[in-house]
């Protein structure tokens, strides 16, 4: 809705989030082919802004028009896109040398609409590209971090995979807690396999206790799991 675009525009790349996007320059210097990029599920666009700024050519999309809004206020220019919910018809097949999906699975609930999901983004990618899906771990609904608290919720010690899990952000203004689907290590490697990509790469970033940040949990439990993809 639009008081959670508001918020949603109000967040950084820091806290617990520079575990992962501080990892991400080196990963794709690492493993991508091209500068052509998708951004799946760019919310209000800063994390197709932080691929622009490695050099990628990115185009964003979104099924949330408000959110997509924000985006387009950001970067007049850029290219973002407002789509149906797996519909991919607009995108060009093989036109990618880098997906990135930020967090967007984490609210994708049933195995058969994942799986659909999936298979329609590895369409879009290049024979040599590769797709980077970012995921919350299980262990981040039942831990306090710098930047979520899951304290309120303690059912989420109990839920399995594709069960519902709540978790506030407490980085920005609104405090109505997130609902989100968890998903186990398992049920990915299940996911990517039905859906015809092959894992080349996870990480699990902690922090290093260096930072000058007061972490919670980031220094020796990982909030978040890096998938890196290409096609089986």
């Amino acid at each position: 809705d639009q008081r959670r675009a508001d918020a949603y525009d109000e967040l950084g790349l820091g806290g617990t989030y520079d575990l992962v996007f501080r990892n991400l320059p080196v990963l794709y210097d690492q493993h991508a082919q091209g500068t052509r990029a998708l951004d799946f599920g760019c919310g209000t666009g800063r994390s197709t802004r932080f691929l622009q700024a490695l050099g990628f050519t990115t185009t964003g999309v979104d099924i949330s028009a408000e959110m997509v809004e924000y985006a387009r206020r950001h970067e007049s220019s850029g290219d973002y896109r407002v789509i149906v919910d797996g519909d991919f018809q607009s995108l060009p097949r093989s036109g990618f040398d880098l997906i990135q999906s930020a967090f967007t699975f984490d609210n994708i609930s049933g195995l058969e609409r994942r799986v659909r999901i999936m298979s329609g983004l590895r369409k879009l990618l290049d024979k040599s590209g590769m797709l980077v899906n970012i995921v919350s771990t299980p262990e981040i609904y039942t831990h306090e971090w710098v930047t979520f608290s899951t304290r309120d919720f303690p059912e989420n010690a109990t839920a399995r995979g594709g069960d519902v899990v709540k978790i506030i952000t407490t980085d920005y203004s609104d405090a109505r807690p997130v609902e989100d689907v968890l998903w186990t290590h398992e049920d990915y490697l299940h996911l990517f396999e039905a859906s015809g990509l092959e894992v080349v790469r996870v990480e699990r970033p902690l922090a290093t206790g260096d930072e000058g940040i007061a972490w919670k949990s980031e220094t020796s439990i990982a909030p978040w799991a890096i998938y890196i993809l290409t096609l089986s």
